[in-house]
């Protein structure tokens, strides 16, 4: 396979301008997204998600109509899929985490280098099964073996996202609803590029 461009600077600062273009209606869609996981106990996470992603996929497509704030309970279109892709890996990096935990004086690098990489071979599967209305392991499957083609540049990328999209929760919690959907903007830029130049067939729905 033919490794794929990383374009960190270009990806960001496209994400960055998506998000200035609309950051009434994403800030408001994440506010809601996570009172609604808060309240569910992560339950509703996945489809959450789902609703956001849709939201800056239509806003990055340009689609008309507007992509509006009620765009976000359209993520419940891709509930069982969603909520599979958040539990199964949810718990999986969990357990490994927790495992290389005990492991002394490495036990807690290596667990947060799991977590890292999980997140990076893992961080288009959301934007597969809503954009290609993929099921939750193909979706997998094929955001790993993306993301594996230039795997170092894609972790690194996906550590810089993972820590502008995780920073607003230092202010107790509350900023992440700024900070989130930078995120989102960010990987949807390096998705669109990446898969149609890489075409991945969608699945009947």
């Amino acid at each position: 396979m033919d490794k794929v461009d990383v374009k960190f600077g270009e990806w960001i600062e496209r994400g960055f301008a998506l998000y200035k273009e609309n950051f009434g209606v994403l800030v408001l869609a994440s506010l809601i997204a996570v009172v609604v996981s808060g309240i569910t106990v992560g339950i509703l996470a996945g489809p959450m998600a789902a609703g956001i992603i849709l939201i800056v996929l239509q806003l990055g497509d340009r689609k008309e109509p507007r992509s509006e704030v009620g765009t976000l309970l359209k993520g419940f279109d891709f509930f069982l899929n969603s909520f599979l892709f958040f539990i199964v890996w949810g718990v999986a990096i969990f357990v490994v985490s927790l495992i290389l935990d005990r492991v002394p004086c490495i036990g807690q690098l290596g667990s947060l280098f799991v977590v890292f990489v999980a997140h990076s071979l893992l961080m288009f599967g959301m934007f597969l099964i809503v954009d290609k209305k993929m099921e939750f392991w193909p979706a997998s499957v094929a955001s790993f073996n993306m993301v594996k083609r230039n795997f170092w540049p894609f972790l690194g990328f996906s550590i810089v996202s993972n820590l502008i999209g995780s920073i607003g929760a230092v202010a107790c919690g509350i900023g992440i609803v700024f900070t989130l959907p930078i995120q989102i903007c960010i990987l949807m830029v390096a998705y669109r590029e990446i898969f149609d130049d890489n075409a991945v067939e969608p699945l009947d729905s």
